[in-house]
């Protein structure tokens, strides 16, 4: 949601009044909640002209709805049954309606990082895994980050190791978390966890939990440790970091490397890399780029590798940041 659509959402929930804006909210996620609750506090002396402008606009927009799409869960559920019998109907319902039952742990959501640590510090690490997997990855990371070193490593080893949720492992976890959460009789298999679930969780701790958590997912599986640091900073990443980052970066980097290594690259991380080059060793970038021939994606793929290298190595010396924050600290 831009800025500006986040202001129109404000300035109608404003108008609507209290009630109303009440019953909007209960149909919004914790986070949407979050950013349209902030833009309200933030309007100040807002025109007529400008309400009513937002008014139009929001009519315009419901007239154009149809009722289509409205309860197509249970439409879909009521025509595959019958023409499928009720095994295979179930079968495909639990693919193609995933997660449309709400969890009781959607609950988890709206409580704070420290709130839900305590709450779950004492449960087995799978079911641990299963609720973080539910969550966003910088809520699940700053739960994360309050657990205690071994067990964040097990969390972490079994995230990365999920593949789906048993409904009997949710039954397992609704019951545990019964104070706060409303359970669900109707559990399906969701397709959550796995590597890049634990890299996106990993992402935003800081570098010294970041790498205690590695280690000790590498002294169980070294090729699992291996393929959760691939995942966390990829070559598309690079475009996340800063001027100075990247000028340090290219520093390290042959010529010959970069050019094969951007020839599988979108024009925005080529963009990037050009306006951190002198004008001249961009020219020349730009010309080695046109005139190599076709790569092969395999070396495409080795070149940025070794690029991450340098950027990973960078990193643990303390030249430049990764991720999204978690343990920073200024000197």
């Amino acid at each position: 949601m831009s800025d500006g659509s986040l202001d129109d959402g404000a300035i109608l929930l404003l108008s609507l009044g209290e009630e109303e804006a009440s019953e909007v909210f209960k149909h919004l996620l914790p986070k949407e909640v979050q950013r349209l609750g902030q833009a309200m506090a933030k309007l100040k002396g807002v025109s007529r002209d400008r309400v009513n402008g937002v008014l139009e606009k929001f009519h315009a927009e419901a007239v154009e709805q149809t009722s289509i799409g409205n309860n197509s869960d249970e439409y879909i559920r009521s025509v595959l049954t019958k023409a499928l019998g009720g095994e295979k109907a179930t079968y495909i319902l639990d693919r193609i309606l995933q997660g449309g039952d709400v969890s009781g742990i959607e609950s988890l959501k709206w409580i704070e990082a420290p709130a839900v640590a305590e709450l779950v510090k004492h449960e087995h690490p799978q079911i641990v895994a299963s609720i973080l997997v539910h969550l966003e990855r910088d809520h699940a990371a700053a739960i994360l980050a309050l657990l205690p070193e071994r067990m964040r490593k097990e969390v972490v080893l079994r995230v990365a190791t999920l593949d789906g949720i048993q409904p009997a492992a949710l039954a397992e976890l609704n019951e545990s978390l019964a104070r706060v959460l409303t359970g669900s009789d109707k559990l399906k298999r969701s397709a959550l966890g796995g590597v890049r679930a634990a890299a996106e969780m990993l992402n935003f701790m800081g570098a010294a939990n970041e790498t205690a958590i590695i280690e000790g997912v590498r002294e169980f599986d070294e090729e699992l440790a291996q393929s959760i640091q691939d995942e966390m900073f990829v070559f598309e990443n690079i475009l996340e970091l800063d001027d100075k980052a990247i000028q340090l970066v290219l520093r390290e980097v042959q010529s010959e490397s970069l050019v094969v290594a951007l020839k599988g690259a979108n024009e925005a991380m080529r963009e990037k890399v050009f306006k951190n080059m002198s004008q001249r060793a961009g020219e020349m970038l730009r010309d080695d780029l046109e005139s190599k021939g076709p790569v092969r994606v395999s070396e495409v793929e080795s070149e940025q590798k070794e690029i991450l290298k340098i950027v990973r190595r960078l990193s643990e010396e303390g030249q430049i940041a990764l991720g999204g924050g978690g343990d920073d600290q200024f000197v």
